[in-house]
């Protein structure tokens, strides 16, 4: 007789196509089913229990089934599902821009919805561009970004990410944009500050002799994360803006991963102080629930597009969903809890709880570095820990690691030979605790046990 499991994984195999994964690979084994939430935990389809040491792909912050949030959509499905903002507004809608202005970097007066990181950033990208087409100057049509950056999915947002293995294939269909090397403190001899001084010198010496063609820096502030969890020098970023400014170029800022507490401020550029003409924000807005995304402009921006109709300088972009009022509803209750348990005021403790589980892994023998932002880390495995010297690719040691993690009751997903830490904000010390002991093991048996083929 065919368990209920048996079945949902043959119809998986038969019919679904899931994203970033080798199906071949994938369906030489037994799939995970996920049924259900609690709290921090998620549930699969067989009872067995996992911690969610990943929030979901980086965006669960409050937990799972969280009864307020769940509330807010109960509430808002009461009056209405959905309703377009073309041409028209709905009141989750208005009242979600009205928060999200009283959160974000000064200056960021105006909020455009859409439905994910990527259509927030390829918004960013054409609001950018059009900027200065509406405003005469016809030569700033290029961008820059970072080496290794990740900006999601979408055609523009390929066009201004700089990882070979996800964009390398699809550049012959991308807009050409310039790319500047990222602060990586271990590649260099001088370390961080020489690091840091690549980097603004490759920028400043781009924009003294191009920005007359350049449009805007697009940066993931702070922390780069599907680039392997880098952390940017102090410095870095509040330099990077200064320049932008200078030199009359936009600054994109894709808090995309960073927003909502998870580097220890509400968004990342708070750590510094910046305001960025453009911000992107998304997977934690609605608290890990619904589709929700927004991208931020100044006025500054907003008044380029602001014209007699004859002048055909409107914004032509947007979405079916944009603005959809179930998931502003929740978006809304999610900010509101984050208020009331002073979540993001308690992330910076929380981070060095986990600092300090985690610090006996950096004298092991495959651990090369701990790199750490908040809730945001990644651990970087290595073949040789004196040269950094890198596992291959085909010997897989981060999916192993991750592979016994999941044996072990939690959950992530790696990059590359990096394995990504990124809990819901919302765990306790003990969840924490436990998590941390998971990951370490995990380390341990696979780099030094061989437990897991």
């Amino acid at each position: 007789m065919t368990t209920d499991y048996e079945r949902l994984a043959a119809i998986n195999k038969d019919h679904l196509w899931h994203p970033f994964t080798q199906m071949k690979d994938y369906n030489n084994s037994d799939p995970l089913i996920i049924e259900r939430g609690e709290g921090i935990m998620l549930y699969d389809v067989q009872g067995r229990a996992y911690y969610d040491g990943f929030s979901s792909v980086w965006l669960n912050i409050h937990g799972h089934n969280v009864p307020e949030l769940n509330q807010a959509i109960t509430d808002q499905l009461g009056r209405v599902a959905h309703s377009t903002l073309l041409g028209m507004a709905n009141v989750p809608a208005i009242e979600l821009a009205e928060k999200l202005v009283g959160i974000a970097p000064k200056g960021l007066n105006k909020v455009f919805y859409s439905d994910s990181g990527a259509t927030g950033v390829e918004i960013a990208i054409k609001m950018a561009f059009q900027y200065w087409h509406n405003r005469g100057v016809r030569g700033k049509t290029k961008f820059i970004t970072m080496n290794q950056a990740y900006h999601g999915d979408t055609i523009g947002a390929v066009s201004v990410g700089a990882i070979p293995l996800y964009h390398d294939v699809f550049r012959p269909m991308l807009f050409p944009s310039h790319v500047i090397p990222y602060p990586y403190a271990y590649r260099h001899e001088g370390g961080e500050a020489e690091a840091l001084e690549a980097t603004l010198t490759a920028l400043r010496n781009l924009l003294e002799t191009r920005a007359d063609e350049i449009a805007a820096l697009i940066v993931e502030p702070m922390v780069q994360g599907a680039g392997g969890i880098i952390v940017m020098p102090p410095g870095c970023l509040s330099e990077m803006a200064a320049l932008c400014r200078k030199h009359g170029v936009l600054l994109i800022a894709d808090e995309v991963a960073t927003g909502f507490g998870r580097t220890g401020a509400m968004f990342a550029c708070d750590l510094e102080d910046v305001s960025p003409d453009l911000m992107v924000i998304g997977k934690g807005l609605t608290g890990g629930y619904l589709p929700v995304a927004a991208t931020l402009a100044t006025d500054e921006v907003y008044d380029a597009f602001y014209a007699d109709y004859e002048e055909q300088k409107t914004f032509f972009h947007g979405h079916s969903f944009t603005g959809n009022p179930l998931g502003c509803a929740v978006a809304l209750a999610s900010l509101k809890l984050l208020g009331e348990r002073s979540m993001v005021e308690g992330v910076n403790a929380k981070a060095s709880f986990v600092e300090h589980k985690l610090a006996a892994l950096k004298d092991r023998p495959h651990v090369g570095e701990i790199r750490q932002k908040g809730l945001m880390l990644g651990i970087e495995l290595v073949r040789n820990k004196a040269s950094r010297e890198p596992y291959d690719w085909v010997e897989r040691i981060g999916v192993r690691t991750s592979l016994r993690a999941r044996e072990l009751g939690m959950l992530t997903r790696p990059l590359g030979n990096v394995i990504v830490f990124i809990p819901p904000l919302a765990s306790t010390e003990a969840e924490l605790d436990a998590m941390a002991h998971i990951l370490a093991e995990s380390i341990r048996n696979v780099t030094e046990g061989g437990s897991v083929t």
